[in-house]
């Protein structure tokens, strides 16, 4: 199994309506097969090519006497594979 490496995080509270706003702009800079983030002076860019695996996943789990939920998108590729 290879190694994990994180290239970019990034974790704020947002309201909902500013999360929303975000996913509308990811979206529509995946159509153009390029995304480009930034937090501060940290920057990365990523071509998605055409083809890729989305995975979707709500997780539920007690902590601290609470519940705390999850949804997850993660959206995966092999890099310089465009046929899948």
């Amino acid at each position: 199994m290879g190694k994990e490496i994180v290239l970019f995080k990034s974790e704020e509270p947002r309201d909902i309506q500013n999360v929303s706003a975000f996913l509308h702009e990811l979206a529509d800079k995946l159509a153009g097969n390029k995304v480009v983030l930034r937090q501060g002076a940290q920057e990365i860019e990523v071509d998605v090519p055409n083809n890729v695996v989305l995975e979707l996943k709500v997780e539920e789990e007690d902590k601290k006497g609470k519940t705390q939920r999850s949804l997850e998108i993660e959206i995966e590729w092999y890099e310089g594979d465009e046929a899948q």
